[in-house]
């Protein structure tokens, strides 16, 4: 049996890996700690395989820097070191597309990442110092995922469900967006777990995903239609040079597909497979999640 540790007891991924490797009783025991403040030091990472470490800050002022490097790089650094030192055998970290600096683009495995968030940039520097201590029985995995949806996910993809439910028409936009779906990304890290492999992942679902596309998918399985216009087209592209949140919502911003961890590469001479279900079935599953909830009300 393996033991899994998930440090951030609130982290939306690290819950739902918890809950999804739960359907294994018998080959994994996982338990979850608050890092907030120093009472992690006193326990014990002894007898842990696995550190799966999900705890960081994301939203803050952007002037009020000092927090993201304690938390998201130092904090990091101070976790692995104790994990190492008391014998885990593979660190988990959590880091973020955001690294590459961009909002749009076609991101391969030559692209340099230039982060220009302190966030991006904070999880970037952990990245590196945690390749530096790095050895052979302590593994250093490093997830870098594009979009991540699911039921209850904060960001984009509840701001796109708001916008299907209530808008007659939306923008015909013709883009490609890399996505994860939370029961992949979770199935992809027990993968990696099993095979107690280190290294630089590009987990994402095996299509691309259109945002129009998805907006439909969205209001189709809520039983309702939303129409697809180009009218506002010519001032989307124009408000693309000029506007981040346009540029996160109607551009392009993938990874290519050959990208370690991204399904058919291979990982540990294994062919890379976690799509539980195709894409436009995950849409179905939350949006029937959703209206459970709301009947049950």
């Amino acid at each position: 049996m393996k033991k899994i540790l998930i440090t951030g007891i609130n982290s939306y991924i690290g819950t739902s890996f918890q809950k999804w490797v739960s359907q294994y009783p018998d080959k994994y025991f996982v338990n979850a700690i608050s890092v907030r403040d120093g009472r992690w030091k006193e326990s014990s990472f002894i007898g842990y395989d696995v550190i799966f470490h999900t705890a960081a800050i994301v939203h803050i002022r952007e002037n009020d820097t000092s927090n993201y490097f304690k938390i998201n790089r130092d904090l990091t650094m101070e976790l692995a070191k104790k994990a190492k030192q008391e014998g885990v055998k593979q660190f988990i970290f959590l880091s973020t597309m955001g690294v590459y600096g961009k909002e749009t683009g076609y991101i391969t495995k030559n692209t340099i990442p230039v982060p220009k968030t302190r966030y991006a940039q904070s999880k970037y520097e952990a990245e590196k110092l945690l390749l530096e201590i790095e050895s052979d029985d302590f593994k250093v995995v490093i997830l870098r995922p594009p979009i991540v949806y699911g039921k209850g996910c904060p960001g984009n993809y509840r701001r796109l469900e708001n916008l299907a439910l209530r808008l007659p028409f939306f923008p015909d936009i013709e883009n490609k967006r890399s996505m994860i779906y939370i029961d992949n990304l979770s199935e992809f890290i027990r993968q990696l777990i099993e095979d107690g492999v280190g290294g630089l992942y590009f987990p994402q679902n095996k299509e691309y995903v259109n945002t129009t596309k998805l907006v439909e998918h969205i209001a189709k399985a809520h039983g309702r239609e939303i129409k697809s216009t180009k009218i506002l087209n010519i001032f989307i592209k124009i408000g693309l040079n000029k506007s981040e949140t346009l540029r996160k919502v109607f551009g392009s911003f993938v990874y290519d597909r050959e990208m370690p961890g991204c399904p058919g590469t291979l990982i540990n001479n294994r062919l890379c497979g976690y799509e539980t279900i195709p894409f436009e079935e995950t849409i179905k599953t939350i949006s029937k999640k959703d209206l459970n909830s709301l009947s049950s009300k």
